[in-house]
């Protein structure tokens, strides 16, 4: 990674104010520093700061935050976020939405606690298993559940879960073709998430195709 490029270069290659987010909280700087002189002294630091790359034109990730600025949910939780690839282009597309991002790596929950305490209020994150989520029935409008299921060993109990935490939607994405990955353990067809929606009790499914993936938005119904 580059620390020569100029700060209009680094502010088109990276989601600059995350990543200074995290830089400022791990390094407790106090000093007032622009967001590119924050990026480069967590590369200085050895930070490894590519997970902030831009990845908004990635076409799954783009039409999901087309779907939510429809929703214009007033809260998220999205299950699963790893090293933040749907994250962090929701968190900047959407400045003030309250977002609670689960994991149930440690070390990336950690990164997103850094960008939260480094000044990124609305953003928190939560170590859970998503098989059993700590949190109240219809916390949240929306749920984002994005390359996720297929790697659960129990996706009818993840999905329960999701659903249960909602309030209006769920927003699943998962792959629609056989890959290479070895930790994709399950491979869906729009019959068996029909199914799987349907015994967590959602009805209403709609499904689209974003490149060798299925997006399903699926209502929840009211009490």
């Amino acid at each position: 990674m580059k620390d020569d490029l100029s700060d209009d270069a680094l502010s088109q290659a990276y989601f600059l104010d995350l990543a200074a987010a995290l830089v400022r909280h791990r390094l407790a700087e106090t000093t007032p520093l622009t967001a590119p002189e924050l990026f480069r002294r967590g590369l200085s630091a050895g930070f490894r700061l590519h997970h902030f790359k831009r990845t908004a034109g990635l076409p799954r990730v783009r039409k999901v935050l087309g779907v939510l600025r429809g929703l214009n949910p007033s809260s998220l939780l999205d299950l699963g976020s790893g090293k933040g690839v749907f994250l962090w282009p929701l968190v900047d597309a959407f400045p003030q939405l309250s977002v609670l991002a689960v994991d149930r790596r440690a070390p990336h929950v950690a990164d997103i606690h850094a960008v939260h305490v480094g000044g990124v209020a609305q953003l928190q994150g939560a170590c859970m298993d998503i098989h059993r989520l700590a949190l109240p029935d219809r916390s949240f409008e929306v749920v984002t559940f994005l390359e996720v299921l297929e790697h659960l060993p129990d996706p009818q109990r993840g999905l329960r879960e999701a659903v249960r935490v909602a309030r209006r939607f769920v927003v699943l994405s998962v792959p629609s073709r056989p890959d290479e990955n070895p930790e994709h353990i399950h491979l869906f067809t729009r019959r068996s998430l029909t199914d799987l929606f349907r015994a967590a009790g959602v009805e209403q499914v709609t499904f689209d195709a974003v490149l060798n993936h299925h997006l399903v938005l699926a209502r929840i119904p009211p009490v």
